[in-house]
């Protein structure tokens, strides 16, 4: 069971539901976090059950980030907006920097979520339960 973490641009947020609507079997199983009101719309729409942090301007962003920090999540699908300036710009790029530090998968478009999640289908994200079994505490 992996730790998946769903965040979506107000204009991208249709396209999350439908695409987590499309792969629902895929994230059964798995433990399931979100922002605020994208992971409403999901669940709204799906029977998954999903771990609803604050919205992403409120901080949901950065809650997830601590998860990340601390080597707790496992795969990110942050369909960003690149077209619409965010006024949380500064925590967007601190979790994409700490997804980097840490290794995390992260898809900020649908071309990439989509290959993530068909080899998280495969089964091809075992080795992150060796990360996690390995890896020294700091």
């Amino acid at each position: 069971m992996l730790n998946i973490a769903f965040i979506a641009h107000d204009r991208k947020k249709d396209e999350m539901v439908n695409f987590i609507t499309a792969y629902e079997p895929v994230f059964e199983g798995h433990k399931l976090y979100s922002t605020g009101t994208t992971g409403k719309r999901i669940m709204d729409n799906t029977k998954l059950e999903i771990h609803r942090f604050m919205s992403g301007p409120l901080g949901g962003d950065q809650q997830i980030g601590a998860m990340v920090a601390e080597n707790k999540m496992d795969l990110i699908i942050f369909l960003r907006d690149p077209l619409m300036a965010q006024p949380h710009e500064p925590d967007i790029i601190a979790l994409l920097r700490l997804c980097d530090v840490q290794g995390i998968p992260v898809a900020t478009n649908i071309a990439t979520a989509e290959l993530l999640v068909r080899a998280l289908d495969r089964g091809d994200f075992a080795w992150r339960e060796l990360v996690h079994k390995y890896k020294p505490e700091a």
